[in-house]
């Protein structure tokens, strides 16, 4: 397997319109919605326990995916997993997993549990696959608890 960098993102760049361009093509806008709520000052991810990461192929762009205080939810410590994308080109490769176990992980030190939304059943699959459970909840289709949740010794440090 390739070297695979996770590195959190501070400033966001034309790197990442690989990622748009594509995901606009298979018909989705949330990664738009990234990149205009980014340069809008909307969300930069840059409240206490929020990130945004990368992870790179020998320097390339290949995914993005981050962590928010869940707005939606009625409770603290509840986080929120966004705007995450794999590269066509980069999936089935272990990225996808990747980034968010470390999501998840680093998300254990802020929040309780984390929520999101997804459309697709392949997308609904992946995040079963790393344990969130469907749920009913209005502004969510799966969730997790984070006390299940340790840490790995063999991840990648996020710089």
């Amino acid at each position: 397997m390739k070297h695979i960098e996770l590195r959190q993102i501070i400033l966001l760049g034309d790197e990442v319109m690989p990622l748009v361009i594509e995901a606009e093509s298979q018909g989705h806008r949330f990664m738009r919605r990234l990149v205009d709520d980014w340069f809008s000052g909307a969300n930069r991810f840059q409240k206490t326990g929020e990130f945004l990461l990368s992870a790179c192929i020998e320097g390339r762009l290949v995914a993005v995916g981050g962590l928010n205080k869940d707005p939606y939810a009625l409770i603290e410590h509840v986080g929120r997993l966004r705007h995450v994308y794999v590269l066509d080109t980069a999936r089935r490769l272990g990225i996808g997993t990747l980034l968010v176990k470390r999501i998840m992980e680093d998300a254990a030190e802020s929040f309780s549990m984390l929520r999101l939304r997804t459309k697709t059943t392949d997308a609904a699959e992946f995040y079963e696959r790393l344990g969130f459970q469907k749920t009913s909840e209005q502004s969510a289709t799966h969730v997790i608890s984070l006390k299940v949740i340790g840490s790995n010794s063999d991840a990648p440090n996020i710089t």
